[in-house]
């Protein structure tokens, strides 16, 4: 025998039978492996493959208990030991393999990026309805300034009030139309004229303004203590109007001395029809040889409100007579207005020694300038608002 290193090189005798013990194997049953090798497949079946399946049961020195895996031999066909149970393994590739790139979770990803874009919309929903809600309060305030052409007939109190609302022109921030302490006095907005009504004359308050009301007799006007017009020099006279009446003469601004106006604004009858005018005197007994009229008409003369401005330019000597910001007609007066030292009068004038042409209606939005104000400022005047630009020496009523 050898170690099985060298093999014999003579042809080996027959191979005694299984069990003889001959040959250097031991007596008993043989091992199912054969040759030396540890039992293999059961009833004495080689395990396939050939020599050297993997160790099943004991014997020689080899592990007691199968082992998972497939059999790997060492060197000179000697098993090796027999490694622990473990799980299995993926097979081995050749060179080394990256680990995976982690993915990112889309998932999460995408329920970011909702709630984001709807945390966006909300803040643009909540900016916009910030903006809404300031602008419906801007054209709130903008509304309760604004008026309705109603007149005494279009509602309100009927009981006089000192109070007014605020107003956004500058000057004057203090619109109240009366006195404080005094309902009967038209209080001045922009200078030391104010005022003094008759008893059957009232300031009234409607749709957030406020409006003097007249009613046609001889205790219903309202007067200035002094003149507040120079009629020598060029002056501008406004007034919004509002008239029950369409025919008759009615005044609704004028000034001139105790015997006959200087000038008059308001409405009369020309050739035969109603008609707003601007009247003057050039001499100071009311002749109709000294007087010099202009008129202008609109599409309804009663029940509704209408803005006369009327203009004298002395340098020029020229009147004009603006109807709803139109110029409807001018004049030249040769010799000019003659300088009245009277009060101003609102609602009544001043004929051949008697108070005529009484007021029956409304008026507001009365203004005085010591100057004859150009088309462009006639144009940017706004009833109730005072102009940026030219600021009147006297004003009532505004809103």
């Amino acid at each position: 025998m050898t170690d099985g290193t060298n093999p014999h090189s003579s042809p080996q005798p027959e191979q005694p039978a299984p069990g003889s013990g001959g040959y250097g194997f031991p007596p008993g049953t043989p091992a199912s492996g054969g040759y030396g090798f540890p039992p293999g497949a059961p009833g004495g079946q080689q395990a396939p493959g050939g020599f050297g399946p993997p160790p099943q049961t004991g014997g020689y020195g080899y592990p007691q208990q199968p082992q998972p895996g497939p059999y790997q031999q060492g060197p000179y066909g000697q098993p090796q030991q027999a490694q622990q149970p473990q799980q299995p393994q993926p097979p081995q590739q050749p060179f080394p393999v990256p680990a995976p790139t982690p993915q990112p979770d889309w998932d999460a990803l995408a329920d970011r990026s909702a709630a984001a874009r709807r945390k966006k919309r909300l803040w643009l929903i909540v900016g916009g309805v910030s903006v809404l809600a300031l602008l419906a309060a801007g054209g709130t305030f903008l509304l309760l300034g604004k008026d309705k052409d109603g007149g005494p007939d279009g509602g309100g109190d009927d009981k006089p009030s000192a109070s007014a609302s605020p107003s956004q022109n500058q000057p004057p921030t203090d619109l109240t139309p009366t006195v404080p302490g005094d309902q009967t006095t038209i209080r001045d907005l922009s200078g030391k004229f104010n005022l003094k009504m008759g008893p059957d004359a009232g300031v009234f308050p409607i749709d957030k303004r406020y409006e003097v009301r007249l009613k046609n007799n001889a205790n219903s006007f309202a007067e200035s203590q002094q003149r507040v017009v120079d009629t020598s020099k060029s002056f501008t006279v406004v007034a919004r109007v509002w008239n029950r009446a369409p025919k008759g003469r009615q005044i609704a601004i004028s000034q001139g001395n105790e015997k006959s106006f200087s000038f008059e604004l308001g409405l009369d009858e020309v050739n035969g029809k109603p008609a707003w005018i601007f009247r003057v005197q050039s001499g100071d007994q009311g002749a109709d040889t000294t007087t010099t009229t202009v008129a202008g008409v609109s599409p309804k003369m009663d029940k509704t409100f209408s803005e006369l401005t009327a203009t004298y330019d002395a340098p020029s000597k020229k009147i004009t007579l603006y109807v709803n910001g139109k110029k409807a007609d001018e004049a030249s007066v040769a010799s000019g207005i003659f300088p009245a030292p009277g009060p101003l009068e609102i609602g009544r004038s001043r004929h051949q020694d008697n108070w005529t042409a009484a007021w029956y209606g409304a008026l507001d939005s009365l203004r005085v300038y010591d100057v004859a104000l150009p088309q462009d400022r006639i144009d940017a005047l706004k009833p109730g608002k005072l102009d940026p630009v030219a600021r009147p020496t006297a004003s009532w009523l505004l809103y």
